[in-house]
């Protein structure tokens, strides 16, 4: 009985949260200015039908494209984008693009969302926005779906994601022709809110016209999120919750130091985590988030059954793994959004009562002065949480996009 309440605990709990230039190669390196995407032939190859979720009631057409973008690695790579078009006729000057970039799914391939069915939320938003005469762009994520299957998804890597938006742009513009416009925006929800940020950061990589970001419970204060979870399951009295907490963050951590392997090989799990829970980490490589979690929740269980239900004493992170050198980087600097100004229009929703992207991180996120120095627009509910922060304003963020890029 504990065991199926833990799942369905992390379940539910989970469920909303998925040959390069030698100028990008020297830019991206130095970081003293954002390549532009000079790639030739973007689209790798024919995209073919996505029929995971029928899309058809307002999609024209629903495929997974392939296509060439600059990897953190500092070289081109393949990945992997949906592409849904409108069935009306394209407008004078074509779609407008709106990007989704998706929350967090895991870093193996089997978790990029176009091998996957669209949940129902996520589906009726698309459907949306379709109607509403956009053509909707969704990356997997740079190392997430790929055709290769031998690179790790970078998880959280403000450039990675930044770069696998811009690059899918590009391409979906080199596969649709004259149907699509220059002007774009990105719409994103938790780790895909953290993209969204990133894109607009990056966003002159694409060349083209950007019009601003929707970003809901972004990630960011990565640090400060770990803390403040241990800081709640420190207070939660009853087993199941505490361990559903402690799973999510550990989770969480793992998928960092699986994507963090992705530039650090050498980096190992047992840095990170105590034996044996490195061994559940480990899975991170080959398991989605919702699974992954279970793993680690029922470790915790089955050591709670063998301890009189004390976990006081389980064997979870090292004490030291946010000192390690890759770690402390990723923390400090590669994982942060929002460390420049940003010239166009950001609105960020975020729910008081979320514990997986708590309200003060992003409250620390926007007192930053890049954020200050931005125009942005916070708007806050004191009923939402994680899930639906995102799901109850669906309509209100097709009005936002609607506004900041209406169809001409």
């Amino acid at each position: 009985m504990q065991k199926k309440l833990l799942i369905a605990i992390f379940t539910s709990s989970t469920l909303l949260l998925s040959a390069c230039h030698d100028d990008d190669h020297d830019s991206y390196v130095s970081g003293d200015s954002i390549p532009k995407n000079n790639i030739v032939n973007p689209v790798v190859t024919t995209p073919t039908a996505y029929t995971l979720t029928d899309m058809s009631a307002t999609a024209g057409e629903s495929v997974v494209m392939t296509y060439k973008m600059l990897g953190m690695n500092n070289t081109e790579v393949q990945a992997t984008a949906l592409v849904f078009t409108p069935k009306t006729a394209p407008p004078a000057k074509g779609w407008p693009i709106v990007v989704w970039a998706h929350g967090t799914t895991g870093v193996a391939d089997i978790c990029a969302p176009s091998r996957n069915q669209l949940n129902s939320y996520i589906q009726a938003m698309i459907n949306g926005f379709l109607a509403a005469g956009y053509v909707v762009v969704a990356p997997d994520y740079e190392g997430l779906g790929e055709p290769a299957n031998d690179e790790l998804h970078p998880f959280l890597n403000v450039k990675s994601e930044a770069f696998s938006i811009t690059d899918a742009v590009v391409a979906a513009r080199n596969y649709l022709g004259n149907k699509v416009s220059n002007r774009w925006m990105t719409v994103g929800h938790s780790q895909g809110g953290h993209a969204a940020l990133a894109a607009a950061q990056y966003q002159s990589r694409a060349q083209l016209d950007y019009k601003g970001t929707v970003a809901v419970a972004p990630a960011s204060n990565l640090e400060l999120i770990l803390t403040v979870g241990e800081g709640l399951a420190a207070q939660q009295t009853d087993l199941s919750e505490k361990i559903t907490t402690l799973a999510s963050l550990d989770t969480f951590t793992a998928l960092i130091t699986a994507g963090l392997r992705n530039p650090n090989p050498s980096l190992q799990y047992s840095q990170v985590f105590k034996s044996p829970t490195d061994q559940i980490a480990d899975n991170a490589e080959t398991d989605c988030y919702i699974s992954l979690g279970q793993e680690f929740g029922l470790g915790m269980l089955s050591y709670a059954q063998n301890n009189a239900g004390d976990i006081s004493n389980y064997p979870r992170t090292q004490s030291n793994f946010m000192t390690l050198s890759p770690v402390k980087k990723f923390l400090d600097s590669d994982s942060q959004p929002l460390q420049v100004k940003i010239s166009t229009p950001i609105i960020i929703y975020q729910g008081a009562l979320d514990t997986t992207v708590p309200k003060i991180a992003t409250d620390t996120l926007l007192s930053g002065e890049a954020a200050k120095n931005s125009s942005i627009s916070y708007r806050t509910g004191p009923t939402w949480d994680h899930g639906t922060a995102y799901v109850l304003n669906i309509p209100n963020i097709l009005v936002d996009v609607q506004t900041l890029m209406p169809i001409q």
